[in-house]
């Protein structure tokens, strides 16, 4: 039997979505190659990019490898750049090498539309790559370094001047960030605040048309608070190195244009010689196959496809990885000999966030959330995005670039709760305090079998003032300042189990000794240590010295969180050990001991 090879092309949100798909379908079948192709060795969180051209999060903040993604499955990741592709003879062309196929998913993605406007593309930024928002993250500052060396007024008007054009999703977040940053900077480089003009300008009537009036409203009342001229019904006509016009006579100096207007199917695709619709996106049928090539298939960006309504699907990451899942699924029906399904796209709702704090969310059965609750739905969406692709690693790499290696400075309040969280520390140093808690614990736990815990009964339900963690004879399980609940729980629960309890105190303390000193598990051994001295202080009370509970034990635990055993400890090579074969099983369902180890 011969090997069939499927391609995907791009490895934007609709790519990943079939190279996943399609493993799990033909994982078992050893006569599929699939080969997933890209220029790129990370996959770019494109909904993401204002937060990097507006410094919220690093460029590493929207980047996820593929490797990691595809680690463990049976796609076959190249780094390459396709320049020519024969879909009669099955055949992809980069500079240097050739690719034969048998069935082949397009998912390249977009690029900019700049419609003709003069001047738009050589003058304008645009924010459709990581490249793009690098570029203006380095314009911005780059504009305020000048303004503040600039003495003639207007010049310095036009270095402070930043525009957005378009008011669609992406143009109205990347204003969102120009609005905290701009803060942050006018600090930094000490401009008044009252010398940046931040400027909205949509050719529609509304920004964001695809969202209720309500949630427009509240939008654009939101920009309009934060000092931002909204520009609607304001077609720009032009655009120079230093002035941009709207209409047919205003004219706003500037040296800063963000183009976010639109996009359309990238130039390669018009050398394909399929049929192409609209912004040159391929027209394929329900099954999203092209019309001139049943084996070659279209997603995402690159599909004009029809709902039953009789609307294009819009060019939105639910649509590119609905149809992705749908493309991927007909190719391996076709190659098990079943029957493939319709396209049945279903769009769950849109999200847009202003910045870090400000968002609203048109979402099925909730159509018109705003504020903190749609800045946590949108965030929630965004995770479980990552944990469908990459588990979750991908999460905590996300909470971490989101809320920890914060990038620029916000008001005081956000600045106390998650700076010195954020921080960055080197847990060598914690690994003398991890060593003396072991030892302590270990201590403790010796102590109480000398005392015999492990054979008489020595816990008693009567208050006393007595050492919970040293030996003694006798210990009082409460004491006079037991809430009622726990001495319920102590003389109804504990007692009439009171051997079994006390061995357990033992074989715990013991084995936190044992962890800590170790570096084993330390996160978990730091949750148990702090969950037995909460114990203890609700019972007979916490040790003492010269008459002072020693509280350090809690501090101490507290401070394992920070990794304490990734320095000269078991974790070192534990977790990583885990963590490979949490990404194993998830694409797997299975586990694989050798697999796991890297040295």
């Amino acid at each position: 039997m011969s090997t069939k090879r499927i391609v995907i092309l791009g490895a934007g949100y609709g790519g990943l979505q079939a190279a996943k798909t399609l493993n799990k379908q033909l994982r078992k079948h050893d006569d599929v190659e699939i080969m997933l192709i890209d220029q790129n060795n990370y996959h770019t969180l494109l909904t993401e990019l204002h937060e990097v051209a507006g410094n919220r999060v690093e460029p590493n903040g929207v980047k996820v490898s593929i490797e990691h993604v595809l680690e463990y499955t049976k796609v076959q990741f190249v780094q390459d750049q396709i320049v020519k592709a024969d879909l009669k003879d099955r055949k992809l062309y980069s500079k240097n090498h050739e690719y034969d196929f048998d069935y082949l998913i397009l998912g390249i993605g977009s690029e900019p539309a700049y419609f003709n406007i003069e001047g738009m593309e050589e003058n304008a930024f645009t924010l459709w790559s990581l490249s793009d928002a690098v570029k203006i993250y380095d314009h911005i500052i780059h504009m305020f370094q000048q303004a503040v060396e600039e003495k003639d007024p207007d010049k310095r008007k036009e270095l402070l001047t930043f525009v957005v054009g378009g008011g669609g999703f992406t143009g109205v977040e990347m204003m969102g960030e120009l609005i905290e940053w701009t803060n942050t900077l006018c600090k930094q480089y000490n401009v008044p605040k009252e010398d940046i003009r931040l400027v909205q300008v949509e050719a529609l009537p509304n920004l964001c048309p695809i969202l209720d009036p309500k949630l427009v409203a509240k939008v654009e009342k939101y920009l309009k608070k934060k000092g931002v001229e909204v520009l609607t019904n304001s077609p720009i006509t032009a655009v120079s190195p230093n002035t941009m016009t709207v209409g047919e006579d205003q004219v706003i100096p500037t040296r800063t244009v963000i183009w976010t207007g639109g996009v359309k199917a990238k130039g390669f695709v018009k050398e394909l010689g399929i049929s192409l619709g609209a912004r040159d996106r391929i027209v394929v049928n329900d099954y999203l196959q092209t019309k001139e090539y049943p084996y070659v298939y279209a997603i995402g960006d690159n599909m004009e496809f029809q709902d039953k309504d009789g609307k294009v699907l819009p060019p939105l990451v639910e649509t590119a990885i609905q149809s992705a899942d749908c493309a991927a699924y007909n190719i391996a029906a076709d190659i098990k000999g079943r029957d493939k399904k319709k396209l049945e796209a279903k769009l769950h709702g849109v999200m847009v966030s202003v910045g870090s704090f400000f968002a609203v969310a048109q979402l099925s059965g909730m159509p018109f959330l705003s504020g903190l609750p749609a800045t946590i739905i949108k965030h929630m969406v965004n995770m479980h995005y990552l944990f469908g692709i990459g588990g979750l690693e991908l999460i905590w790499e996300y909470l971490n670039h989101q809320f920890f290696h914060k990038t620029r400075k916000y008001n005081w309040f956000v600045e106390t709760g998650i700076g010195h969280v954020g921080r960055r520390n080197f847990t060598f140093w914690l690994v003398p305090l991890r060593i003396w808690l072991g030892v302590m614990w270990l201590v403790s736990g010796i102590q109480k079998i000398q005392s015999d815990w492990l054979g008489d009964w020595v816990l008693i339900g009567l208050s006393g003032a007595t050492d919970a963690t040293s030996s003694a004879s006798i210990t009082p399980l409460v004491g006079p300042n037991s809430p009622g609940w726990y001495v319920a729980i102590a003389e109804n629960i504990i007692m009439p189990n009171a051997l079994l309890f006390q061995k357990l105190i033992v074989i715990t303390e013991i084995g936190l000794g044992l962890a800590f000193i170790f570096g084993f598990f330390t996160f978990i051994a730091a949750i148990v240590s702090i969950g037995m001295h909460i114990n203890f202080a609700l019972g007979a009370g916490l040790p003492q010295t010269n008459g002072l509970p020693d509280l350090w034990w809690i501090a101490a635990s507290f401070s394992m969180f920070a990794g304490a055993g990734r320095a000269f400890g078991v974790d070192y090579y534990l977790m990583p050990f885990l963590r490979n074969q949490l990404r194993y099983f998830q694409k797997n369902r299975s586990i694989n001991i050798l697999k796991g180890w890297k040295w």
